[in-house]
């Protein structure tokens, strides 16, 4: 009732109402759908983890051939929508304005991007589709890039999407217009890298995501060249996260060129499990950190960094407003001792946190 009294309502998130859904026929997402039809100024619609079914997607298709001036949609995190999109995407073709469309953890089938991909040539303003955490999306990237209008999009982040060789190289074809790329848990980028890099656009990446990728050295290496160019003078975002398997050769190119001017956010934490030295490459850090002015968050959790570098990691950002994330402060005994062990189990180091 409240919602069918606002007329002039422009954003309205529902998120994690599950009981929205739960009685289908006594009401539920129905009778708020019935409440929305009246709701035309509507443009940002969010109902993640609200226990969506295909009966209510089929409601939600009717609701949005009223909803003219419909922008961003984010049906996220409902598991349950599984095999019925196909209710949804014939209405979707007609809110011509969507700009962002956001479907992350939501089981889609085969099926279910068959549909998607049907309409996704109508939707001529889209910007951003998150289908991310969704494992079938691997096996049909190519032919998701072919029916994208790629010159609008922005964003089409594919983290946990199980991509393999063939969807990777399809990729490729998006890269040069999006300003986010997120392919966190994706192994196959490991030693393939290059083939992204190669296909971006100087100063228009702004997020680049790679977490648990299983990178090389050879992939930082070319990480390190493309900054170089200037391919990356406008990245505020960098998430190399989680890939133990880069030499120190590939932190120190990356962090020797430069290039990295407008970088906000680095994360270059370890796993929970793991820890390794990072004293050959920190002086490259180090000598980078006065060329990032905009620097407000560094990350190197589960990295073993001596007292005396601590030191200097610390002193190199006095007077900077920067979240400095590391493991716990030992002593000159204590890291020396903790040094000659093979490791530490999980949970066991604090991050402390310097501003």
């Amino acid at each position: 009732g409240l919602v069918a009294d606002l007329p002039k309502l422009s954003l309205l998130d529902i998120s994690y109402n599950p009981q929205l859904t739960q009685e289908v026929d006594a009401g539920g997402f129905r009778e708020l759908s019935s409440c929305l039809s009246h709701t035309v100024s509507l443009t940002v619609l969010q109902l993640q983890a609200c226990g969506l079914t295909p009966h209510s997607l089929e409601d939600l298709g009717s609701l949005l051939c009223c909803l003219p001036s419909m922008r961003e949609l984010d049906l996220s995190c409902n598991k349950q929508l599984t095999g019925g999109l196909n209710r949804l995407t014939p209405h979707l073709a007609h809110v011509t304005h969507l700009e962002i469309l956001d479907l992350h953890l939501c089981r889609l089938s085969p099926a279910d991007l068959e549909a998607l991909i049907q309409v996704l040539p109508s939707l001529s303003a889209l910007m951003e589709l998150d289908v991310s955490s969704n494992e079938e999306v691997g096996g049909v990237v190519s032919t998701l890039v072919s029916a994208l209008q790629l010159s609008q999009m922005r964003r089409l982040p594919l983290s946990s999407c199980r991509l393999n060789d063939e969807s990777f190289t399809a990729l490729a074809l998006a890269a040069p217009y999006l300003r986010s790329l997120d392919l966190s848990w994706s192994k196959v980028v490991g030693g393939r890298l290059f083939l992204l890099l190669d296909a971006l656009q100087p100063s228009v990446i702004v997020e680049l995501r790679l977490s648990s990728c299983d990178l090389t050295t050879d992939d930082l290496r070319h990480l390190a060249e493309v900054s170089k160019h200037g391919c990356l003078s406008s990245l505020r975002v960098l998430d190399l996260s989680y890939n133990g398997t880069v030499g120190a050769d590939g932190w120190t190119a990356l962090f020797t060129v430069g290039g990295l001017g407008s970088l906000e956010d680095a994360d270059l934490s370890l796993r929970p499990s793991t820890s390794a030295p990072c004293s050959t490459w920190l002086p490259a850090l180090l000598g980078a950190l006065p060329r990032m002015p905009a620097l407000a968050r560094l990350a190197l959790r589960r990295w073993t960094v001596a007292p005396p570098e601590r030191q200097q990691l610390t002193y190199s950002m006095k007077n900077r407003n920067v979240q400095l994330e590391l493991d716990q402060n030992l002593t000159e005994s204590e890291w020396k001792s903790t040094n000659q062990e093979e490791g530490r189990p999980p949970g066991q180091n604090p991050v402390f946190i310097f501003h």
